[in-house]
């Protein structure tokens, strides 16, 4: 199972954009444009949707230091199939987001200092497009996220709609 979310989260950095929609790439050649922390600051919160049959759940920490922080999981029949600690960095003058994914020993997928990298692409009022993933507000309590995923060879733009979860069912 490790290796399918593996090749289903990572493979996916080659876009097919005709069938993406929601999600953008940078060409060859083309640097990151301008961006900062503040393009992005509203997705600071507690957030929880569904996907892959299970419940997803992201934790996002305020800006501080030129970053933000985050950690997912994946929840399937209430069992944890994995982690991802990210980071979204601002550096020179604009925005990088940076993963590593974990199995729910927390045993690293990636190689001790490799990282899966997502440059800036576009900040576009309320989306900011990086380089295979964008973020969407919808409005203050809900979020889209977008990835393009591959698997088998095809390529799909995949959608977590996550709610703002107060810790109260």
């Amino acid at each position: 199972m490790k290796t399918t979310f593996y090749y289903i989260t990572v493979l996916f950095i080659t876009l097919n954009t005709a069938f993406c929609q929601n999600t953008m790439s940078l060409t060859e050649g083309q640097l990151s444009p301008k961006g900062s922390l503040s393009d992005i600051s509203w997705i600071e919160g507690h957030w929880r949707g569904e996907a892959f049959d299970g419940i997803t759940e992201e934790i996002w920490s305020p800006p501080l230091g030129n970053s933000m922080m985050c950690v997912f999981k994946l929840l399937v029949n209430g069992k944890v199939s994995f982690y991802e600690t990210v980071i979204i960095l601002e550096e020179k003058g604009t925005l990088i987001l940076k993963l590593k994914h974990f199995d729910k020993d927390l045993k690293g997928w990636e190689t001790k200092d490799e990282t899966v990298d997502f440059p800036l692409v576009k900040v576009d009022g309320n989306r900011v497009f990086f380089d295979g993933l964008t973020f969407e507000r919808v409005h203050k309590d809900e979020i889209n996220v977008y990835v393009v995923l591959s698997s088998n060879g095809k390529e799909e733009e995949v959608t977590f709609n996550y709610k703002r979860y107060s810790g109260h069912k």
